[in-house]
C-alpha cells in the first residue's frame, strides 16, 4: 500500500516521535538521582536537542556507577575512621585546634572541615607560593631528583608534551634509582596520553594508571563531569604540592590561544604531606581494584604519624587538606567556601577561571558586598569553554549589578582557584567556583590560617588588578543583544556545564 504523505500525517509522524524523546528524556533522566536544577536542565537538553541532546548527555550527564561510588566511598571511611581516631587521641595529648579569640574565624572554619570532611589540621608548614608554571615545575623537578623513597603524582592533566615528557624523566629518573614512583591521572582529561606513554617509567619499577578505570583502557567515552580534578604531589613525606597547574606545555604559557597562563600552586614542607600523601593513598588503592595495581600502604607510611604543636606561629602555616566530590554530599569545599564568606568582616577576594556559583555560595556574596563587605573576584577575559564562559559572564553581571567587584584579568588566562579573606584565612586548590567542583569532580584545596600567606595572597591579588579591567554595568549594557541570548541561554544550561 502506498502512503501519501500529506502535511497532517508528516506531522504527526513528528509529534510521536517528539513524545518518545520526551519519554526516552524523562528515563534518562530519573533513573539516576539528582538534585532539582540538573534535572531540569538535562530534560530541557534532552527535549530541545533530541539527538544533540542524547549526545551531549553521553559526555556529560552520565554519573559514575552505584559501584565505583560504594568502592570509593568504602576506600576512603575505613582509611579515614583510622585517622580520624589517631587525631582524637592527639588532641587529648595537647590542644590543636586555634584558640586565640582573634582567630575565631579561623577556628570555625577548622571545625567545620573536620566535620565535614575529616580534615585533619596540621601545623609546622611552610610554603611557598608559585604563580608562574615555568618556575613551578623547574622546582617540582628539582625535588623530584632529590626524592629518597616515593613520589605521589596525582594530576587532572599529564599531557604527552614537552613538559609532560621533562616531568616524566625526571620520574623516571627517580625510579632507576630505587624510589618508588606512583602517578594518578585523569583519563579524559589527559586526553592523548595512553598507557604505552608510561611504559619505560614502569620498566623502571615506576607504575602510573588511570583514576577508576583500567590501566590498558585505549578507548573509552570521555566524560566532562565526575574527574579526578586533583593536582597534588607528595614526597618522602616530607614535601608536597597542591594547587591549580597541570602538567602540559599551555600551563607554561606556550599556548598562543591562551597566552600567558596565570594560576597558583603551593609548595608545602612539613607535617601537611601527611594528609598529602593519604589522599593519594585513598584514590590510588581505589583504582586499585581494577587495575590490580599495588596497593598503597597507607598504615604503614603513616605508622610514626605525629602531629606536633605549631614552633613558630608567626612562620609556620596551620593548614587542612579538605576534599569533596561525588561520592558524598557533605560538599566541604563548596560549605567552606560559603563560611569564608558569610563570616567576612572586611573582604573577600575570589579568583576563578569559571564563575557559575550555585544559590547558596551567589547569595552569600550578595549579602556580603551589600552589607559593606569588599567582594572581589576575578575571571579571565577569554574562554576555554564558550558556553561556559557565556554563563560565567550572565553570573558577572548579576554580580555586578548587586555591588560585587568583578575584574577581568587581561594577561593571558587566569586559572588560579583562590579566596583570601581577613588576617589569616586563605584557600588554594583545584575547586572551581561552579557546579561541577561543588558537586560533579573530585577536588581537593589546602585551606590556610596564617598571617604572612594571607598577606601574600592578597597583595597578588592586587598586583593582578593592575592587568585587569574592572566590569561595570555599562560593559555589559553595550554588549550585542546576540551575546546577552548566549548568556542567557547558557545560564539555562549551569547545572550541567
Amino acid at each position: 500500500m502506498n502512503i501519501v504523505w500529506t502535511w497532517d500525517i508528516v506531522r504527526r509522524v513528528i509529534e510521536v516521535l517528539w513524545l518518545i524523546n520526551i519519554a526516552f528524556a524523562v528515563w534518562t533522566v530519573f533513573r539516576t538521582r539528582r538534585d532539582i536544577a540538573s534535572t531540569w536542565a538535562w530534560l530541557l537538553v534532552l527535549s530541545v536537542f533530541p539527538v544533540i541532546g542524547f549526545i551531549a548527555y553521553l559526555f556529560v550527564g552520565r554519573k559514575i556507577s552505584n559501584e565505583d561510588i560504594f568502592s570509593i566511598r568504602s576506600e576512603q571511611e575505613s582509611f579515614r575512621e583510622r585517622l580520624i581516631a589517631r587525631q582524637e587521641a592527639l588532641l587529648e595529648k595537647h590542644q590543636l585546634l586555634l584558640q586565640s579569640g582573634r582567630l575565631a574565624r579561623a577556628r570555625q572554619l577548622v571545625s567545620l572541615s573536620s566535620s565535614l570532611d575529616d580534615a585533619i589540621v596540621t601545623f609546622n608548614n611552610r610554603v611557598r607560593v608559585f604563580i608562574d608554571g615555568q618556575k613551578l615545575f623547574s622546582e617540582m623537578i628539582r625535588d623530584f631528583d632529590h626524592a629518597q623513597d616515593h613520589i605521589y603524582v596525582e594530576f587532572y592533566t599529564f599531557y604527552a608534551d614537552e613538559l609532560g615528557h621533562r616531568v616524566l624523566a625526571a620520574l623516571e629518573r627517580a625510579a632507576e634509582r630505587g624510589v618508588t614512583v606512583k602517578v594518578l591521572y585523569d583519563l579524559s582529561g589527559s586526553h592523548g596520553t595512553t598507557y604505552k606513554f608510561f611504559a619505560h617509567l614502569e620498566e623502571l619499577g615506576g607504575e602510573a594508571q588511570p583514576f577508576n578505570s583500567k590501566s590498558n583502557k585505549r578507548l573509552s567515552t570521555p566524560r566532562l563531569n565526575y574527574h579526578l580534578h586533583r593536582k597534588i604531589v607528595a614526597i618522602d613525606g616530607k614535601l608536597g604540592y597542591i594547587g591549580g597547574f597541570n602538567i602540559g606545555d599551555q600551563y607554561l604559557g606556550e599556548d598562543p590561544k591562551f597566552g600567558y597562563w596565570r594560576d597558583t600552586h603551593l609548595r608545602v614542607a612539613g607535617q601537611t604531606v601527611i594528609a598529602l600523601t593519604a589522599r593519594f593513598g585513598m584514590d590510588w588503592n581505589t583504582t586499585c581494584r581494577k587495575t590490580k595495581k599495588e596497593r598503597v600502604d597507607l598504615d604503614k607510611l603513616l605508622a610514626d604519624l605525629e602531629i606536633e604543636r605549631p614552633s613558630d606561629p608567626g612562620q609556620d602555616v596551620a593548614m587542612q587538606i579538605v576534599s569533596s566530590g561525588p561520592d558524598n554530599d557533605n560538599f566541604a569545599i563548596r560549605r567552606a567556601y560559603e563560611s569564608i564568606i558569610s563570616s567576612a568582616r572586611q573582604y573577600v577576594y575570589i579568583q576563578t577561571p569559571y564563575l557559575i556559583p550555585g544559590e547558596p555560595i551567589l547569595e552569600s556574596l550578595i549579602i556580603a558586598a551589600r552589607s559593606g563587605i569588599d567582594v572581589r573576584v576575578m575571571i579571565p577575559c577569554m574562554p576555554d569553554h564558550p558556553f561556559v564562559y557565556r554563563a560565567t559572564e550572565y553570573y558577572a553581571k548579576y554580580l555586578v549589578n548587586n555591588k560585587v567587584k568583578v575584574y577581568k584579568y587581561n594577561n593571558g588566562f587566569i586559572h588560579a582557584k583562590t579566596m583570601v579573606s581577613g588576617n589569616n584565612l586563605a584557600s588554594v586548590g583545584s575547586a572551581n567556583q561552579d557546579y561541577r567542583s561543588y558537586r560533579l569532580n573530585f577536588e581537593v584545596n589546602a585551606f590556610t590560617y596564617n598571617e604572612e600567606l594571607t598577606a601574600q595572597l592578597k597583595q597578588i591579588f592586587e598586583n593582578d588588578i593592575q592587568d585587569s579591567t574592572l566590569l561595570t554595568p555599562e560593559y555589559f549594557d553595550q554588549q550585542s543583544n546576540w551575546r546577552k541570548f548566549k548568556q542567557y541561554f547558557s545560564r539555562l544550561l549551569s547545572p550541567v556545564l
